[in-house]
């Protein structure tokens, strides 16, 4: 007797919240209903919220799509009001302080489950209204992201591309449409060091099949005489039958699917321990870029690191047989050997490089930094030697060898500095040199244009 009392009592207790959470339901949407809600009903309406929230344990899916509605709304409910303000009809800073990250993605995310709820009820209770809020807040948000790219530029505040990217997101899971926004959010999150979730937003463009391809239109301000971009044809096609624009003029969007593969595998690279997972984002990006040796040269760094060098051999010659007069292949080819200690080989290169652009600054300095990495070896061994005589032969010994091997650098070094004179890596290193081997003419010389 005793537990079917206690069980005639949660029932009860559920139909006694059930009847309550209705109406803070019904109190929800008639102050959200309202076109121009007060002060008051902003205090009512968030007090609501906070009253049924506990209620919704035993709610149907219904009222808890449209709770989490309402609850994400009621930021925006607030910024309504204090905008229908005279004194802030102007106040754009309004936008930040009621909308936070968290909060935007909170109503993005309650939106989406009301638009696919009422689409699988055939019942469509707010999908207008929502679809035309979408409308009016997507230029919104794209400011926001904007100004958050700008003042990580400004600030070097990185945390700001991973909330621009964060908003860019929401703008596309709003409007799925713009998948652009999710292409440029993936961007963002890479500048923000954020490789988790670049690689997340990157992966979610190959599932949708984006590539990026189109046509910019632009035409010619009769006005300013700016050239301007245009959402399409037609809209462009508007404008110059007004006579207000002129001169149009197509520009073809190459696709990015190829770049999207690379830039996975370039982050798999860097942070993936799974090297079966690096391979094949390797492999998917080589498929996705076959005429790009850039990608040659980080997949051949990635297999000396992994001390795959026979597979590294196979790549740097790959490269060289597709394009064996490219001087930055070459001269990257130079780089990597120059790490791998393969100093030989890295001489080859250098010296290949200048053979086909004999203007090739970076490298004549590369070339005298690899001369010259030999210089600890001597300064160790002259450190150590004492004052007997056989020490101070040997040090004459080495003195000459150091002279010899600055004087070979020299040449490299003064072309260097002649085709890039602001480099002060070349300016500094080639004054360095003047000194050591006591050429005090010139290092007057050099100093007074430095």
């Amino acid at each position: 007797m005793k537990s079917k009392y206690v069980l005639l009592t949660s029932v009860l207790l559920i139909s006694v919240s059930t009847f309550a959470q209705k109406d803070e339901l019904k109190t929800l949407k008639k102050i959200y209903d309202k076109d121009e809600p007060s002060d008051k009903d902003v205090i009512e309406f968030k007090a609501t919220i906070s009253k049924a929230e506990p209620l919704l344990v035993n709610a149907s899916e219904a009222d808890k799509v449209y709770f989490n509605f309402y609850k994400a709304n009621a930021p925006f409910m607030e910024m309504q009001v204090a905008m229908a303000k005279p004194e802030n009809k102007t106040n754009n800073l309004l936008i930040k302080k009621y909308f936070s990250i968290e909060g935007i993605k909170q109503f993005t995310s309650a939106s989406r489950n009301v638009l696919d709820f009422e689409k699988k009820l055939g019942k469509p209770v707010f999908t207008k209204d929502i679809e035309e809020g979408i409308l009016a807040l997507k230029p919104m948000l794209l400011n926001m992201a904007v100004s958050l790219n700008d003042l990580a530029v400004t600030s070097n505040d990185i945390s700001n591309y991973k909330n621009a990217a964060l908003i860019l997101k929401s703008i596309y899971d709003l409007d799925p449409k713009e998948t652009e926004k999710l292409y440029f959010a993936a961007n963002y999150a890479v500048n923000a060091k954020d490789f988790n979730l670049a690689l997340e937003y990157y992966r979610e463009l190959i599932a949708i099949n984006y590539t990026g391809e189109g046509t910019n239109y632009f035409a010619i301000n009769v006005a300013s005489k700016k050239e301007e971009s245009f959402n399409s044809a037609k809209e462009r096609e508007l404008y110059i039958k007004t006579g207000s624009h002129e001169k149009p003029r197509d520009e073809k969007v190459a696709s990015k699917r190829g770049e999207i593969f690379k830039d996975i595998a370039l982050i798999l690279i860097q942070e993936s321990k799974n090297q079966d997972e690096v391979k094949k984002a390797i492999q998917d990006a080589k498929v996705a870029n076959p005429n790009d040796t850039s990608f040659l040269i980080v997949e051949a760094d990635y297999y000396y690191k992994i001390n795959d060098l026979v597979t590294y051999k196979k790549l740097i010659t790959e490269a060289l047989e597709k394009k064996p007069n490219d001087v930055d292949l070459n001269f990257n080819l130079g780089v990597i050997s120059r790490k791998a200690n393969q100093n030989a080989e890295a001489e080859k290169y250098f010296k290949r490089v200048i053979g086909i652009d004999s203007k090739y600054a970076n490298a004549y300095l590369s070339l005298a930094e690899l001369k010259l990495s030999g210089d600890d070896k001597f300064i160790t061994e002259m450190n150590k030697l004492g004052t007997s005589e056989k020490d101070n032969k040997r040090y004459a010994v080495l003195k000459l060898e150091r002279e010899k091997m600055f004087k070979e650098t020299l040449p490299y070094l003064e072309k260097a500095y002649e085709l890039a004179p602001s480099n002060t890596d070349v300016s500094a290193t080639l004054l360095s040199v003047y000194k050591a081997l006591e050429m005090m003419d010139k290092v007057k010389e050099l100093k007074a244009k430095m």
